[in-house]
């Protein structure tokens, strides 16, 4: 066995989270990962003493469907970021990571020239399986990373189904890339996802798509101008772009700018914090409490067999609660 490593205080991680220390940064995040009650006690120590250095970053979510070219994208579009002077550290949020077991060696894979650049950070979402387990981690690995200097980040989301809505409560801009193709392919589009969009991409737009591309761009705009838009600031716009090519990601930005300078004047963009924030909060209490409920033996082995008379039909689910309600009030 090597030397132990050296336990660090919260200050000196503090510390070397704002020197933008990479490896004490990799420390931190693997304790807000921890779930152990120490771990999490020190985690939770180490946010509060950091907050006043986050919230300063863009914070990008981006979605697509299977082969729509999310990390193309994303890959790309960081290049050019980095180039104009920013630092971008890439998120995923994946709750089916459980069962695939993780996608670390796949997401340097994928962003190989952000995966090795020394102004970029890309960290897969642990292996926790639950929704409310990944979103509260990727949420606490955003403030880290804002702390340690990267004033870009992008949380991409890889499962399926409720990531893109947790997704989008956590971010400041909701980008949705799809592929060219109308028709029955946008009819089965789902129509919560583009209800959160602040801006839609057709993504591929090159050779003999391109055509197609521009076809189901107008389409996603006449779809658009029958939805109620999120903000009375901002109408999302519909783009085409080619990621392999880097074409029209810098309208992609430009955009993305954009909708940060209305949002700021207009003071929405604080106040969609400020409600993601308590958001945040009121998604923990109910995990930490729950996971004080099933803590004791008791309560979860009635529980069960609660579940089960529920599943056969000899008690109704509020009569259930009540129960288990009462056992708790005891």
């Amino acid at each position: 066995m090597g030397p132990k490593r050296k336990s660090l205080s919260v200050e000196e991680l503090a510390a070397g989270i704002r020197r933008g220390d990479r490896a004490l940064l990799a420390r931190a995040i693997t304790l807000v990962e921890s779930t152990r009650p120490d771990d999490q006690k020190l985690a939770q120590d180490l946010l509060q003493a950091l907050l006043p250095a986050t919230g300063n970053a863009w914070r990008i979510g981006i979605t697509g469907v299977p082969g729509v070219g999310k990390s193309t994208t994303i890959d790309q579009l960081g290049m050019n970021l980095i180039a104009q002077g920013h630092k971008v550290a890439v998120l995923a949020v994946d709750p089916t990571s459980r069962r695939t077991g993780g996608s670390i060696l796949g997401d340097k894979t994928r962003m190989a020239r952000l995966a090795v650049h020394p102004d970029a950070f890309i960290r897969p979402s642990p292996s926790s399986g639950t929704l409310g387990g990944v979103t509260r981690r990727t949420r606490e690995t955003m403030l880290l990373v804002e702390a340690a200097g990267f004033d870009v980040v992008i949380v991409e989301t890889v499962g399926v189904g409720q990531s893109e809505t947790a997704v989008a409560d956590m971010v400041d801009f909701f980008l949705v890339l799809m592929l060219p193709g109308g028709g029955d392919e946008l009819q089965g589009i789902k129509k919560g996802v583009i209800e959160i969009a602040d801006m839609i991409v057709i993504n591929k737009a090159d050779g003999d798509n391109l055509e197609q591309a521009k076809r189901t761009a107008a389409d996603y705009r006449g779809a658009l101008n029958i939805l109620i838009p999120r903000s009375a600031t901002w109408t999302p716009p519909v783009l085409v772009a080619s990621a392999v090519e880097n074409r029209g990601l810098d309208a992609v930005w430009e955009k993305i700018s954009e909708h940060r300078a209305k949002m700021s004047a207009s003071g929405e963009l604080q106040a969609r914090r400020q409600a993601q924030a308590v958001d945040w909060m009121h998604s923990m209490l109910q995990e930490r409490l729950l996971a004080e409920l099933t803590a004791h033996d008791d309560i979860r082995r009635r529980i069960k067999e609660l579940e089960e008379d529920v599943r056969q039909g000899r008690i109704t689910a509020p009569r259930a609660v009540d129960e288990i309600l009462q056992l708790i009030r005891k």
